[in-house]
């Protein structure tokens, strides 16, 4: 199952992350993952919310720069090796992880990918019987 992930590209000073998480709090818009990589003066913040289509339109109207792309989330047990069997499943069908970050919760913990093939990577992964999350799942 394949989730939807927002990226949006914000400027790397300080107080802009408060400016826009504010944006998302008016509108009741709830945070279930995020991430930020950062370069000298912008970030890429990628976050999984509870109404994409809603938070969306709210980013836009408020004149942030803003995509969406299918990410697989899986349910992985909070072990070690855990993270290793399943990039070695998507290694040997030649499936690139472009990037990945990870939420834990209780004993489970849960990782985010973007992959080159999320067809292909989404049968493979179902054929091993991992647990792919839905968003609302998550």
């Amino acid at each position: 199952m394949m989730i939807k992930q927002i990226s949006v590209f914000l400027e790397n000073t300080p107080g802009i992350l408060s400016r826009f998480t504010s944006v998302l709090m008016k509108n009741n818009i709830n945070i279930r993952a995020i991430t930020v990589a950062e370069t000298a003066d912008f970030g890429i913040l990628r976050m999984i919310v509870d109404r994409i289509e809603d938070c969306v339109q709210i980013l836009r109207e408020n004149n942030y720069l803003v995509s969406v792309t299918n990410v697989l989330a899986v349910d992985i047990p909070d072990k070690p090796g855990a993270l290793h069997d399943i990039a070695e499943i998507l290694g040997e069908h030649e499936i690139n992880i472009e990037y990945i970050y990870s939420s834990i919760a209780k004993n489970e913990a849960v990782i985010i990918f973007r992959v080159g093939e999320i067809e292909k990577a989404l049968k493979i992964l179902k054929d091993k019987d991992i647990k792919l999350l839905g968003s609302n799942e998550f």
